[in-house]
């Protein structure tokens, strides 16, 4: 929910209206962008509801405004998803299931999943996944504490560090040499910042660009 992976997700979903529709067309959209530091202070601690009613008053806002489809532009933010979902008529789309989709298609079928602690080890995440198809691993303990050091520490402030790149990528690699994973889930919106596809010897499934597309696809369908 930074401003960082926020202007990442504007930047695609322009580009793919372009990309779709040609010419001078782009994306027609609402968006809210919220102060990221009081949502990092409830994500801390542990203060879900409160968050939950900050996300809920927000997709609130955005169907009022018009919008015909709710994106959450953070894979953290989805624990409360299905009560977004409850407050709007308009469908939130999800980008655990739109990843699950896109890991089936390349044919992954044990990723291995990078993102917040929040994300990789409480159950939302990966039941999401689960029911999708898809059986995702995580990092192991002091991996899970540098990534999420990566995310709120760096990332979110706008600092791309070259050590942490390196750092990411061999945790990724440790995975598949000692646990066979097979593709690694950029599990947090601003992880794109960071990598590139090509950093890393299996597949990077880049929530952030699946999840426009996702949203791309929707929005041009009949």
């Amino acid at each position: 929910m930074s401003w960082e992976s926020t202007a990442v997700y504007y930047r695609l979903l322009n580009e793919m209206a372009r990309e779709r529709l040609g010419g001078q067309h782009s994306a027609d959209l609402v968006m809210v962008s919220v102060d990221f530091a009081p949502i990092a202070a409830l994500q801390a601690a542990g203060a879900w509801e409160e968050a939950t009613a900050v996300m809920v008053a927000a997709a609130r806002r955005l169907e009022g405004a018009g919008a015909e489809a709710i994106l959450i532009c953070a894979n953290t933010m989805h624990r409360m998803a299905d009560e977004v979902q409850a407050a709007v008529a308009a469908p939130v789309i999800h980008i655990a299931d739109a990843t699950a989709r896109r890991a089936l298609s390349t044919g992954a079928r044990r990723p291995l999943l990078l993102a917040t602690r929040f994300t990789m080890e409480q159950n939302f995440y990966r039941d999401r996944l689960r029911a999708g198809g898809v059986e995702a691993l995580i990092p192991r303990e002091d991996e899970r504490l540098r990534l999420h050091a990566i995310i709120y520490d760096e990332l979110v402030r706008g600092r791309i560090e070259e050590a942490s790149r390196r750092a990411f990528i061999a945790i990724v690699e440790r995975a598949v040499a000692e646990e066979g994973v097979d593709a690694a889930i950029l599990g947090c919106t601003e992880f794109a910042l960071l990598v590139r596809p090509g950093d890393l010897t299996v597949p990077a499934l880049d929530t952030t660009e699946i999840h426009a597309r996702a949203a791309m696809d929707f929005a041009l369908s009949s």
